[in-house]
């Protein structure tokens, strides 16, 4: 029995003394403009109001830490119906691009996004889609894997007369993505299973409805599960495989990355407390 276990304690200094750090050369890939720009119009509110922003920044490599922002690009939105363009402009120089007028987006209009960046233009075409609103959030009882989470049960309402596909962003960076497909009509009530494990109860928090075309969704759905939904949202990584529906008019190589969107949003703020 001795003599195992000495076998044994050589071994295992033969193994750590086999040890090695291997330093592996990640290739770094050439940057890619990223624009995002889903806009949002709350419908339910009043006055309307709508989230018009495009956010620049450039593609980085898989262990950079930082998305670098762009903020020396040129930004327009022309309306196709009456060709009156709209101006946006970088107020703060981080990259998160305005018009210089706020408005709102027009129903059955086709908006044209422009973005002139390092001698490229790069556009892509938009027509805001329809939503529904939420008509109630309650807090349930019920846990799916821990007793962290807390459960939301959701309902909404949906058109017939369309085939619809929606994103819902509950609390900034969780999202969850639902075409009507077996609900066509009806109301639909579900639940989600939110989990924080640094909340701090009661807590407050919103959550967004927004209606997106059927691309969109399949877009989102697929950069969701290969981004992720923290540290961001899945627009803060995008992979360079994934296209959207801009183009880069001057050098079709030089693709960008991201999506032009307009979505009728609904929000919905829930006060959530300690259950016993």
């Amino acid at each position: 029995m001795k003599n195992i276990k000495i076998i044994i304690v050589l071994m295992i200094i033969s193994f750590s003394n086999c040890e090695k750090v291997v330093d592996i050369d990640v290739p770094s890939i050439e940057p890619k403009l990223i624009i995002d720009a889903s806009f949002e119009v709350f419908f339910d509110e009043s006055p309307v109001v709508a989230n018009t922003t495009v956010k620049l920044s450039l593609s980085a490599d898989y262990f950079d830490d930082e998305i670098p922002a762009v903020t020396n690009a040129v930004v327009t939105l022309t309306n196709l119906l009456d060709n009156v363009v709209i101006p946006f402009e970088d107020v703060n120089s981080d990259g998160n691009f305005t018009p210089i007028n706020s408005f709102i987006p027009a129903n059955d209009t086709e908006y044209e996004l422009t973005v002139i960046y390092d001698n490229d233009i790069y556009k892509g075409k938009a027509t805001k889609v329809k939503s529904t609103i939420i008509n109630s959030i309650t807090q349930g009882d019920e846990t799916l894997f821990s007793d962290d989470q807390i459960e939301l049960k959701i309902l909404f309402s949906d058109d017939e007369n369309e085939e619809n596909y929606y994103v819902f962003n509950i609390d900034t960076y969780n999202f969850v993505n639902i075409e009507d497909t077996y609900f066509n009509g009806s109301d639909y009530n579900f639940s989600y299973f939110y989990e924080d494990e640094n909340i701090e109860l009661p807590k407050e928090i919103a959550i967004k409805l927004s209606g997106v075309s059927k691309d969109y969704y399949t877009y989102f759905t697929i950069l969701s599960s290969q981004s992720g939904e923290s540290g961001g949202g899945p627009f803060q990584s995008i992979p360079s495989s994934l296209l959207g529906n801009i183009v880069n008019t001057t050098n079709d190589a030089n693709f960008p990355l991201g999506y032009f969107h307009i979505s009728e949003t609904d929000t919905y703020n829930i006060n959530l407390v300690e259950k016993e």
